[in-house]
């Protein structure tokens, strides 16, 4: 494996709840947008977006309601509009196959992200006591671009990540979620959104040994 794909590795397991979506094209290689589902352990789960090449399935396909895994890279890019950009997140997909009937993912929802800590962390505590940090990670990618993931951690790790300088160098691992939130456009409108983000589960920087939840 690429030193680069080293420093950000995803896997994800579940029910594909969309069709593929066309999004983009690069030197002829088409790129879709697929919508999986995730179990969680409690909740209904997670739905993240796959960004999937034509060269890895057939896109033309019915693909709807089928088991799949897939794995690579949880990338962002910043899309303008309103006046304002807006990270867009989705699974850069590398492998994909369809599971067995019965078969179960080893790793349903797994993440490894190595990069630099490239905002303040916003540390707080939820209206329960509850500590909670919010953490923006910078992982490098080829051609001198980062992807920039937004996580969370709590307890231990919020305290701990929450004393970071920004430049820190960390490695997070946890598990890819999704977030409905409402957002007011004007007085007499609001409308659901979703984000997504790293929920991390340990966690650990250059000079300092892990911490887990």
């Amino acid at each position: 494996m690429e030193p680069l794909f080293k420093n950000n590795q995803a896997v994800l397991a579940g029910e594909a709840v969309s069709e593929f979506q066309f999004s983009h094209e690069v030197f002829g290689e088409g790129f879709y947008l697929l919508y999986l589902k995730v179990a969680r352990l409690s909740e209904a789960g997670d739905v993240v977006p796959l960004l999937v090449s034509d060269r890895l399935i057939n896109v033309h396909e019915s693909i709807l309601g089928k088991q799949l895994e897939a794995k690579g890279q949880f990338r962002s890019y910043n899309k303008h509009e309103e006046n304002q950009n807006h990270l867009i997140l989705s699974l850069f997909v590398r492998e994909i196959r369809f599971l067995d009937e019965g078969e179960k993912s080893q790793k349903p929802n797994s993440i490894y992200l190595d990069g630099f800590i490239c905002k303040p962390p916003v540390y707080r505590m939820t209206p329960l006591g509850r500590e909670i940090a919010d953490l923006l990670v910078a992982v490098n990618r080829a051609y001198g671009k980062s992807d920039y993931i937004p996580c969370i951690c709590w307890g231990r790790n919020a305290r701990y990540a929450g004393n970071l300088p920004v430049g820190t160098r960390v490695s997070v691992w946890g598990r890819i979620q999704s977030r409905e939130y409402q957002k007011k456009i004007d007085d007499h409108t609001v409308i659901t959104k979703t984000a997504y983000e790293v929920s991390i589960s340990k966690m650990e920087s250059q000079q300092n040994a892990a911490v887990e939840s």
